[in-house]
């Protein structure tokens, strides 16, 4: 792990925001296999290093920059759909320390968040089963607000259910977009490197940190 420390606010617990997919639930081969079934057949698949770069943007953005045809659209996303609701439970898991993090953050007297591009309806499934919705104190999915990750609308919905300034807060996440919605939204923002992405296009993105795991965070919090 990489640690470039500076003070954080010492006003109250600051709040954690994390990322969902490939942050705290193990499901970057899940996602890929739901792309690669919903254009089976097709003609025209990304593969799957093209469909990573976009992971942390909106499901329905991401199809449509691959389909032929804006009309393909619809039909590629239940496809998509199709396959994620039918293998959601068998496919979908917590990193291991995951949920002992967030019992440690909770203990610490920190304020949880997510603020992930799923549907808050595909959040709150995922949450559900993980058994990590009980630590949430705000969600925010692609339709909570007009505009996703990399904007910094998400992470400022969040700060506001949280009330936190973003001198109080903290985003944890794998993608560059998830980085690029916190420094936008004048947050810091710790990468992970168990998800989607590499530690240099998460430092380009901005990461002041990069973590191996989940595991190190509640260290990294109190080494300030």
């Amino acid at each position: 792990m990489d640690y470039a420390l500076r003070p954080l606010s010492r006003r109250a617990p600051i709040a954690i925001l994390f990322d969902l997919d490939g942050t705290l639930v193990d499901t970057v081969p899940f996602i890929l296999a739901s792309a690669r079934h919903a254009f089976e057949q097709y003609g025209l698949c990304p593969t799957d290093d093209q469909w990573i770069s976009g992971i942390g943007t909106p499901l329905r953005a991401q199809i449509a920059s691959f389909a032929r045809r804006p009309e393909d659209v619809d039909m590629l996303v239940a496809r998509y759909r199709e396959f994620w609701v039918t293998n959601h439970d068998r496919m979908t898991r917590t990193f291991p320390g995951a949920l002992e993090v967030l019992d440690t953050l909770t203990a610490g007297g920190h304020p949880i968040g997510v603020v992930t591009a799923k549907t808050e309806e595909g959040a709150l499934r995922t949450l559900r089963h993980t058994g990590l919705l009980r630590y949430m104190q705000a969600i925010v999915g692609a339709d909570t607000c007009l505009r996703c990750k990399p904007d910094p609308e998400p992470v400022q919905v969040a700060l506001a259910r949280l009330e936190r300034a973003p001198s109080e807060a903290l985003l944890v996440g794998d993608s560059p977009h998830d980085i690029a919605a916190a420094r936008a939204a004048g947050v810091r923002a710790v990468g992970v490197l168990h998800g989607a992405c590499d530690r240099e296009s998460l430092l380009a993105a901005g990461a002041e940190a990069l973590l191996d795991d989940l595991g190190p965070l509640p260290s990294f919090l109190s080494a300030r």
